[in-house]
């Protein structure tokens, strides 16, 4: 059995109804092979994952998974229908999480919604869900729950735990099965720089307890225990190198980008910015979920046409922070918080602050209805809806189509957003925050899942627009070089707190 491939592909060809998605694959891993998957946006990562776990249709070549089946024929498993697919554990880009009586998904406001956010499983509950084939394993709850850094969530409900957070119990989930394959899509997305730090260490403990990987991640993110790497291109593979050959500068990725200045100024000058005096002024601030203070006493005043990195670990509070600028948290009206010159809870809506803010997160990404157009979505942004649900204007289509130009995804403007690479879908998101030419824009994390020139594009529509305009910007991200040349201004957070003087 030993010299059985864990999986092997032969000339296979991938496909989504009549979409190719790759072909010509052609690889194998053997027990004991660690592999990244690396490629620009688009390129087929998501897709192989998915084909090698059965979700996507091969119709064309050969996909063996001879170890696996071996493998589960042995086991003596109480499932019904065990199968190789059994032994193969996935982390995918998205969760799944459901209410307590697994009838509905989670809705993007829920995290701030004390009642309905408790309609969720604490993180311990969802672990527990997970049974190992066998008694004599090497990744136990215990185990995951401390190597995972998961101790002080045991009691957190789903719905509120960060990004970061998310992706590390996500990945304690797919261990606990102890599977013969872990599966993973862009594990580091969306965590601290220590987390990524940790996760690295961690694939090495993973391939030491035996588990095989194949992991789609950045050229510049390859953990030290990767045996071997597949680049792919339009679909197809163009090499195979292992850890020691490669080096992702040979990769040639273009980050020259083509701003259309004029074309921007002339989007900017469509709809013209109200004037304040101050965007943003919170005077000591405290959000409180039962006994756990998830925001201390936080002052923070923005004035119009300043630019500021919102800084701080996994955790740290900037969701829950946002949260009350963008009008999504209830606790705002408890709070000494003034947004556009008006104190909450003088008699503004709702529709009255989001009109003014455009706004992304990895949250946002995960809770967006997917049943428009990828067109469609963007204009739903001049409606602040999630999703567009009445007629579309015609002016208003001429406008979104000429962002998606900007960004470089026009091609997509009518393609089903929710058959759309993760890549074209975010940058849906952030064309659908810029439409409007809005004084705020926050972003979260907004180049996570995008490769360096689409990251390098953005970032440069961004420097441009604060150039161009008075508009006020809130920049979240991990990575420093991420960060807009433009920003002068940081509030970093700490287990809630602010921490004052410190550098982009």
């Amino acid at each position: 059995m030993t010299d059985q491939a864990i999986i092997s592909f032969e000339n296979v060809r991938v496909q989504h109804l009549d979409q190719i998605l790759l072909d010509n694959i052609t690889f194998k891993v053997n027990p004991g092979e660690q592999w990244a998957v690396i490629g620009a946006s688009g390129s087929g990562k998501s897709a192989l994952l998915k084909a090698i776990t059965g979700k996507l249709h091969i119709s064309k070549g050969i996909f063996t998974h001879s170890l696996l089946s071996e493998k589960a024929k042995k086991e003596n498993s109480s499932q019904v229908l065990f199968n190789w697919k059994n032994l193969i554990s996935s982390v995918s880009a998205k969760h799944n999480f459901t209410n307590l009586s697994n009838t509905t998904n989670f809705y993007y406001q829920q995290r701030f919604n004390s009642s309905d956010s408790e309609d969720t499983q604490t993180v311990e509950e969802y672990l527990n869900l997970v049974k190992p084939l066998t008694a004599h394993v090497p990744w136990t709850l215990e185990r995951v729950i401390d190597r995972l850094n998961l101790k002080t969530l045991r009691n957190k409900h789903l719905i509120k735990l960060s990004n970061g957070e998310t992706k590390r119990l996500l990945i304690a989930k797919a261990l606990l099965k102890n599977p013969t394959l872990l599966l993973l899509d862009n594990p580091l997305t969306g965590l601290d720089i220590d987390s990524r730090s940790d996760i690295n260490k961690l694939i090495t403990e993973i391939s030491d307890s035996g588990i095989s990987i194949i992991m789609a991640t950045s050229p510049f993110e390859i953990p030290e225990a990767i045996t071997h790497i597949i680049n792919l291109d339009q679909g197809k593979i163009s090499k195979i190198l292992t850890q020691s050959e490669f080096n992702p500068e040979d990769l040639h990725f273009s980050n020259q980008t083509n701003i259309d200045t004029k074309e921007l100024q002339d989007l900017l000058a469509i709809s013209k910015q109200e004037n304040f005096k101050n965007i943003v002024k919170m005077k000591d601030v405290v959000i409180k979920y039962g006994d756990n203070t998830i925001i201390d006493h936080v002052n923070w005043t923005i004035k119009q046409g300043e630019r500021w990195a919102l800084l701080g670990h996994n955790g740290a509070g900037k969701s829950t922070l946002l949260s009350l600028i963008n009008g999504d948290n209830p606790q705002a009206y408890a709070n000494n918080i003034s947004l556009f010159d008006v104190k909450r809870g003088s008699g503004e809506s709702i529709w009255e602050i989001k009109k003014k803010i455009g706004f992304v997160s990895p949250e946002f990404f995960q809770y967006f209805p997917n049943t428009n157009s990828c067109l469609q979505v963007i204009e739903s942004g001049f409606y602040d809806t999630l999703g567009l649900f009445r007629k579309s204007n015609p002016d208003k289509v001429k406008i979104a189509k000429r962002w998606m130009q900007l960004l470089e995804i026009e091609d997509s403007a009518n393609k089903r957003f929710k058959n759309s690479s993760a890549s074209t879908q975010r940058l849906c998101l952030l064309a659908r925050a810029l439409v409007k030419n809005p004084p705020l824009l926050i972003f979260d994390e907004p180049t996570q899942g995008l490769d360096s020139h689409q990251q390098q594009n953005f970032k440069h529509i961004i420097e441009k627009i604060c150039e161009h305009s008075q508009v006020s910007l809130i920049y979240v991200s991990h990575y420093n070089h991420e960060i807009p040349k433009s920003v002068k201004n940081i509030l970093k957070l700490e287990k809630g707190k602010q921490i004052q003087n410190v550098e982009v």
